[in-house]
């Protein structure tokens, strides 16, 4: 396939509302939310954050699909499969009203602070630092880049031209933190703890299934890192399957994640140049449903071990063994 790469700032819309399609490493494209052309109830706009070792993940969720929102924590063991903390603060018809940002990378604070749940992410010259509170539970946690690259891709949805989907993920961040439940505290240490940025912005089909796998490791002493999907929107012209190594990215084309009707049994991820073939072993499945107004959404995010290989533009191949990450299948009616 022949994927387009960015290579010229733009917009992420055209005067008409359709999206500019292609994928670059850096930001190369301008979001302005005025540029769409749907009713306002279509637009959904999230500020994802996963920060996770080797036993523990926790996740900040921000966002909303207009007419209704979330502000969100989830804490767990996915090596023991329990729940430390979990809290889904839900708004109705928020709209415009959270202020998500507009570029991921630019210097913010986006906040929220009413009915006992405060949330605040911050962006500083590129430090990250995500903060939360409500009852017994508190966190910290401060994110740094170890890979200036990143995946960003603007794709469209057949169903409509001004429907499209503007992502933004940065893994290889390195995480260094705490939470707090209960007087008990749970350290996130830079030494084997990193952070993914999960930046989305757009006008997708109400009925939508999707694939994605994101991970960051060490291998042979470099950070590594990858991320994978299938499912969201034509991906004729780009695709977000990325590898991260030393600093680096380096392109893939399309992608297949498969697995069994048992959740907890083996998933295969490939790619069709043979550049990519993992194997995901599962310890836990962190199965989640969002049914509220519109929305029906379905999601099981399957945490366990990564083994397989990775090939790197210049032919390199890495042994993948042990590393620690997640794959999910999702089925959204929002």
């Amino acid at each position: 396939m022949q994927q387009h790469l960015f290579t010229q700032p733009g917009f992420v819309l055209d005067a008409h509302g359709r999206p500019n399609p292609g994928y670059s490493t850096r930001p190369m494209l301008t979001y302005r939310r005025g540029d769409i052309h749907a009713s306002p109830f279509r637009i959904k706009e999230w500020d994802f954050y996963q920060v996770s070792n080797q036993q523990l993940c926790l996740q900040f969720t921000f966002g909303h699909a207009s007419y209704a929102g979330e502000v969100g924590i989830m804490l767990f063991d996915f090596r023991k499969g329990e729940w430390i903390e979990r809290f889904d603060h839900m708004l109705a018809l928020p709209f415009s009203s959270l202020h998500m940002p507009a570029d991921a990378d630019a210097d913010q604070t986006l906040t929220f602070d009413k009915d006992g749940v405060f949330m605040e992410y911050q962006v500083q010259s590129g430090v990250r630092t995500l903060r939360c509170a409500k009852d017994d539970f508190e966190a910290k946690i401060t994110l740094t880049r170890e890979n200036p690259e990143a995946v960003l891709i603007n794709i469209p949805f057949a169903e409509k031209p001004t429907q499209f989907y503007y992502n933004h993920k940065i893994n290889c961040m390195r995480a260094e933190g705490w939470a707090r439940k209960g007087g008990k505290t749970y350290t996130f240490s830079p030494a084997d703890s990193f952070g993914l940025l999960d930046w989305g912005r757009g006008v997708w089909p109400f009925h939508n299934e999707w694939f994605w796998s994101n991970g960051t490791g060490e291998i042979d002493g470099s950070v590594f890192g990858f991320n994978l999907g299938c499912g969201f929107g034509d991906t004729s012209r780009a695709t977000e399957n990325m590898l991260f190594y030393a600093g680096k990215a380096h392109k893939l084309g399309r992608v297949s994640i498969t697995h069994e009707a048992d959740w907890m049994q083996p998933w295969r991820l490939q790619d069709d140049a043979g550049r990519i073939s993992l194997t995901l072993t599962p310890t836990y499945d962190r199965t989640t449903k969002t049914k509220i107004l519109f929305i029906d959404n379905v999601c099981h995010q399957v945490f366990g071990r990564f083994d397989g290989f990775a090939v790197l533009d210049d032919g390199t191949r890495l042994a993948v063994n042990e590393l620690y990450a997640f794959a999910e299948h999702a089925v959204n009616n929002w």
